[in-house]
């Protein structure tokens, strides 16, 4: 059944999406930190009170932002994996792709990825309903990782056998000390992946590099250290895909 909005919930929307596209353009001049409803209102000729009825008060609007921004990077990424394996691309290829993904989204996008992997804002925490949204991006590499496995094309790191037997081949990637499995695999059962707790180490490894490259890139830390970045990417991520135990 075809739900239409009538005229008062499509203001409602239209003052939402305004809100939010300057509250991003005073991200950008300004930081996070200094983000204001009162600066907010005051550009969008609107009063204060006017607006609380929308953002009750900063930290909401931050979280609205931060949690689009999430679900725009994560749907960024599930498109990549999702056209790659479509294509019948390998699970390397794959991977590459979703990491190629959050990427250019991050360079086409500094100032939202700033604002969730940059430094923290002051007097901010973010609630648990932004969990999923952020979750986002790094289940679509646990997707390649996934498939792979089941497809019996993903070496456990710590052994010579991958999901499909033994792998004489195995470049010997050590596997993470117990405590550190431990955490995976509690992560791994709170999350329903059904991956070892070796891989899920690596993955969870994995994905905090793939963070500090895009950073490092973003914030003018490859500045006369790394000219050829997009080919320095492609092998810094190809060498995460190997310790996670993709071939």
């Amino acid at each position: 059944m075809v739900r239409i909005q009538g005229a008062r919930e499509r203001a409602r929307d239209e003052i939402v999406v305004a809100i939010k596209e300057e509250a991003r353009r005073q991200l950008a001049a300004e930081g996070a930190a200094k983000l204001s409803l009162r600066a907010v209102a005051r550009s969008l000729g609107m009063v204060s009170s006017a607006l609380y009825r929308y953002f009750p008060g900063r930290d909401d609007l931050l979280t609205a932002l931060i949690t689009d921004s999430y679900d725009a990077l994560g749907a960024a990424t599930e498109a990549a994996h999702e056209a790659s394996a479509a294509q019948g691309d390998s699970h390397i290829a794959r991977w590459q792709a979703v990491c190629r993904a959050h990427r250019e989204w991050a360079l086409g996008h500094p100032h939202e990825y700033a604002l969730v992997y940059g430094s923290p804002v002051p007097g901010y925490a973010a609630p648990a309903s932004t969990t999923v949204s952020a979750t986002r991006a790094a289940a679509a590499l646990v997707a390649v990782a996934s498939d792979a496995y089941a497809a019996g094309a993903l070496r456990v790191p710590g052994t010579d056998r991958g999901s499909g037997g033994p792998d004489p081949t195995a470049a010997g990637v050590p596997a993470a000390p117990a405590a550190v499995l431990d955490d995976a695999r509690e992560l791994a059962e709170r999350l329903e992946v059904r991956l070892p707790a070796p891989v899920v180490a690596e993955l969870i490894a994995a994905w905090a590099q793939l963070a500090g490259l895009v950073s490092f890139e973003l914030f003018g830390h490859f500045e006369r250290v790394v000219a050829a970045r997009e080919k320095f990417f492609d092998h810094a991520v190809a060498s995460l895909a190997h310790n996670v135990g993709l071939a």
